[in-house]
């Protein structure tokens, strides 16, 4: 085994690196799935450098480097650089950061072609992969469900404005032959969809065979079970590498500040034309916001949105930082608390 297979390239070492270079492929509890020269194995987090030294999580898709076990779990010492990387709002604890994959080239945005269409997740979807630095591709799935696919198309060109976009059927092999262009060995691709897009049907579809279990949806509303409960890279026989993700429905923004302005560039070219430097576009005079509104130039469900979406992520980030000082606060307490034990003493 080869781990140049799995996208690894030598300029991803720091100087004076030492260890031996692995991918995570999967992640469970206090444990990760890996795949180095050696094979694949299994490896835990080195305790000094994660949980006293701050060392950066890794998850699936990142490159890092191992003590190598022979027998055993081998230890993992570092994280190594990543070239892209997805995170959300951790949605078990309602705050802070929560990766979900790392090192990708390509974020398979999927929906499906039933009830579960959804434009304002897909613009959700949209921006954090924007801000991830990958190339999104949007794929509606399930296409035999339906034989109009036109007012989809319309409606992905209105919130998605110049993202490739194709239409297939994982049942029929229809549009499948588009997602060739993708499939390059050393690529990897994240699909991201909620529970019940096809994403499970996809990935079998692809490999050429039953790799991952496949659940119905149900029928009264479209929405799909959890086929997958964790994440892992799956390396198909091509040399395509697919990062599988757990179905989520919602996104809890986190840092997007790049991804919010790629996303929704119609919004934002209108930003800093204002009368006011402080205007909040809410009705002040001389608001281009507004006014490009009232003239038709921009859609206003696109501008709420947008604002949605910031005021989200900005939530995030100002309760984060709250988080960190009252940790903060914290330690010097207990440290204030010990100096003052041994003066006593």
């Amino acid at each position: 085994m080869n781990i140049n297979d799995y996208g690894f390239t030598c300029d991803l070492l720091p100087k004076n690196a030492c260890g031996t270079p692995a991918r995570i492929t999967a992640v469970h509890k206090g444990r990760f799935g890996i795949v180095s020269d050696f094979g694949e194995g299994y490896a835990s987090l080195k305790s000094r450098e994660y949980y006293y030294e701050g060392a950066e999580f890794p998850t699936v898709g990142d490159f890092v480097l191992i003590d190598y076990a022979e027998s055993g779990d081998s230890r993992i010492i570092s994280t190594l650089k990543r070239k892209t990387y997805f995170s959300r709002r951790d949605p078990d604890k309602g705050r802070g950061e929560q990766a979900v994959a790392a090192n990708f080239d390509y974020v398979f945005i999927m929906q499906s072609l039933n009830n579960d269409f959804n434009p304002k997740r897909l613009e959700r979807y949209l921006t954090a992969s924007r801000q991830s630095g990958a190339e999104p591709v949007i794929v509606l799935t399930k296409a035999d469900l339906t034989e109009d696919y036109l007012p989809y198309i319309l409606e992905v060109s209105r919130v998605a404005e110049g993202v490739p976009t194709h239409i297939v059927s994982a049942k029929t092999g229809f549009g499948l032959d588009e997602l060739s262009r993708y499939l390059e060995a050393g690529r990897t691709l994240v699909f991201l969809g909620s529970s019940g897009v096809g994403k499970s049907s996809l990935v079998n579809t692809l490999a050429g065979e039953n790799i991952m279990d496949v659940n119905g949806i149900r029928e009264d509303d479209s929405k799909g079970r959890h086929t997958t409960t964790h994440r892992e890279l799956i390396m198909l026989e091509n040399g395509v590498m697919i990062i599988d993700t757990p179905g989520m429905r919602e996104l809890g923004m986190w840092d997007v500040t790049e991804g919010l302005s790629e996303a929704f560039a119609d919004v934002e070219r209108f930003i800093g034309r204002c009368r006011f430097r402080d205007c909040k576009h809410e009705g002040e005079p001389g608001c281009a916001l507004r006014k490009a509104i009232e003239n038709g130039e921009l859609d206003p469900a696109r501008f709420e949105s947008y604002k949605k979406i910031k005021s989200e992520a900005k939530f995030a980030e100002d309760k984060g930082d709250f988080l960190r000082r009252k940790q903060q606060w914290g330690k010097n307490i207990r440290k204030y608390e010990k100096q003052k034990k041994k003066e006593i003493w």
